[in-house]
């Protein structure tokens, strides 16, 4: 090939990568050299004083009177951020408020939050050892699953408690939060049992303390993985 037809097929080349950008909605490319070098982003990343003081952020941040969802139309009272040791080594993610914990602003504290304070301490902790939180923080209407724009829009501030908390080991309750945060269709039944490795945790799948009180015969593989939780937590794994 001379010289003159490899100017070519580069030009042609580089034509089609222009067409392909414009495509993408990029009106130009800029040839200085600043342009190509990394730089600095142009505010600092905020530091925080205390793991409390960066959960208090992500509250700021999600507002207290969260509009991103549908469902601040839909007569959700407040938000749901999420309650307990900002440090703890173990967290619990269920699916969504209820009635309860929509008047009270608090996760879990109707009768399946008092199932989860006893479950919490058949392992010797209490309950303002671990860290509680929702997949999202709002009441879904009737209390029907949450649908996918509603934790689309949510699901970034539960990331963030997840990574500010950095616990151990995370419970995901229920069929919901399961398959939310393991992003699978899988059954509960099928992901019960086993562990999982999650941003930098371990994560267990298991049944919802609401479903403890429809089905209490299941009680006893809760308390199954609840020691298996006990026993990572004390560096048995």
């Amino acid at each position: 090939m001379s010289q003159d037809q490899s100017l070519d097929a580069a030009r042609d080349k580089l034509k089609a990568h222009l067409e392909f950008f414009e495509e993408l909605g990029i009106e130009g490319v800029r040839l200085e050299p600043q342009w190509h070098a990394r730089s600095e982003p142009s505010e600092p990343i905020p530091l925080f004083a205390s793991q409390a003081d960066a959960l208090r952020a992500v509250r700021d941040d999600l507002g207290a009177d969260c509009s991103r969802c549908k469902l601040h139309t839909l007569g959700r009272r407040q938000v749901v951020f999420g309650v307990g040791n900002p440090e703890a080594d173990l967290m619990f993610v269920g699916e969504a408020p209820g009635a309860d914990e929509d008047i009270q602003g608090e996760p879990f504290v109707g009768r399946a939050g008092q199932l989860l304070t006893k479950i919490i301490e058949s392992i010797a902790l209490r309950r303002e050892d671990v860290y509680i939180a929702n997949v999202i923080k709002c009441r879904p209407p009737g209390n029907r699953n949450p649908e996918p724009d509603e934790v689309q829009q949510c699901e970034p501030f539960l990331f963030r408690q997840i990574d500010t908390v950095k616990p151990k080991v995370i419970v995901a309750l229920g069929k919901f939060a399961a398959q939310c945060l393991l992003r699978t269709t899988d059954p509960i039944t099928r992901i019960r049992g086993r562990e999982f490795k999650y941003r930098d945790a371990i994560l267990i799948p298991t049944y919802h303390p609401a479903y403890l009180l429809r089905t209490p015969s299941a009680k006893r593989e809760v308390w199954e993985d609840m020691k298996r939780v006990r026993a990572i937590l004390a560096g048995d794994d």
